[in-house]
């Protein structure tokens, strides 16, 4: 799914952190993407920062695969990442372990065709040119689809765009598809129509989501900062479960969420309906086995498709429950 700016941490109620004490881990950077959210509502009031006692940069990233190089690197310790980067990443054996799954995608990932484009069919796209960042969830899932539909994707023009130059393609007029997020996605839509969405594409059998990832030098420093990291998301979760439309009809919610995301207001409801957030009962299931086979999955995936070298023999040391347990408690 995604300028920088620096928020000051405040003081944190242990209370409400749920901790004696946690570490302070100074000098943190977090890349975070342009994904709709419930856990925005989170970044945008600082909670963040009440429950780690620590200072921040939020850095926005437009791909997962921009998060993934910023992690390598060293620049960024914590990053918020798609399936498909995060598969990509793990297969080149990048230090890293997946410690929340942020969302279950789901309609909020969609690929529109340009009105007048002449696509009515998923056979119409033969020849067409279609516009996704690669290595992302988008680009896995456009591929599944692809393969799903029985074409041959040497037979289509996939190009390789962020999301911002995705926006301005489609209003030159240069692509005639699209498989992306928002922003971009509700762009797209107004002179297009969605030929099918990340829901269909993971009921074919290739399944998305996104993750809250983490260099593992840092977790093994600072193992408090991450479950609180963890509780803070999934407390935000936990409010937008418990009851959506009260959170939607909260005109405040809207306007953190769209000035994070780029987002317009009215599109809020929606693209957060169309996603699913793991409470804290289901990340102890998820993040497991489960997380561990998905990423296999699309690691076979996209070595067949030629995106990475080799995979791994598991990918299970690339995926760590325990902070979303401690978060949970």
């Amino acid at each position: 799914m995604s300028t920088l700016h620096t928020l000051k941490w405040l003081v944190p109620t242990l209370a409400l952190a749920g901790f004696a004490a946690i570490a302070q881990a100074e000098d943190v950077t977090v890349a975070y993407q342009t994904t709709v959210e419930p856990a925005k509502v989170a970044q945008a009031d600082g909670l963040y920062e009440k429950a780690t006692n620590s200072k921040i940069n939020w850095r926005k990233f437009e791909s997962g695969a921009e998060v993934i190089a910023a992690v390598a690197s060293g620049d960024v310790q914590v990053g918020y990442v798609g399936s498909s980067p995060l598969a990509a990443a793990a297969s080149r054996g990048l230090p890293v372990q997946t410690f929340l799954i942020a969302i279950q995608i789901g309609s909020a990932e969609a690929l529109v065709v340009r009105n007048g484009s002449n696509i009515s069919k998923p056979q119409d796209l033969i020849g067409k040119k279609i516009a996704v960042p690669f290595v992302s969830t988008t680009h896995y899932s456009l591929l599944a689809a692809l393969k799903h539909w029985q074409i041959d994707p040497t037979k289509v023009q996939i190009l390789n765009l962020r999301p911002t130059e995705i926006t301005a393609a489609w209003q030159r007029g240069d692509i005639d598809a699209a498989y992306v997020w928002d922003p971009a996605l509700g762009k797209a839509k107004e002179s297009g129509k969605v030929l099918v969405s990340s829901t269909e594409v993971a009921k074919w059998g290739a399944p998305t989501f996104d993750a809250w990832i983490v260099r593992k030098d840092f977790a093994e420093k600072h193992p408090d900062f991450v479950a609180a990291f963890a509780r803070t998301t999934l407390k935000a979760y936990a409010d937008y479960n418990t009851n959506p439309k009260a959170w939607l009809a909260n005109a405040s919610n809207i306007e953190k969420v769209s000035r994070l995301t780029g987002a317009k207001p009215e599109e809020v409801a929606g693209l957060l309906e169309g996603n699913g957030y793991p409470d804290a009962a289901e990340q102890s299931k998820l993040l497991g086995p489960q997380i561990a086979k998905a990423i296999a999955e699309t690691s076979g995936f996209l070595k067949q498709q030629g995106k990475v070298e080799s995979v791994q023999p598991s990918y299970a040391p690339f995926v760590e429950g325990k902070y979303a347990q401690t978060a949970a408690k």
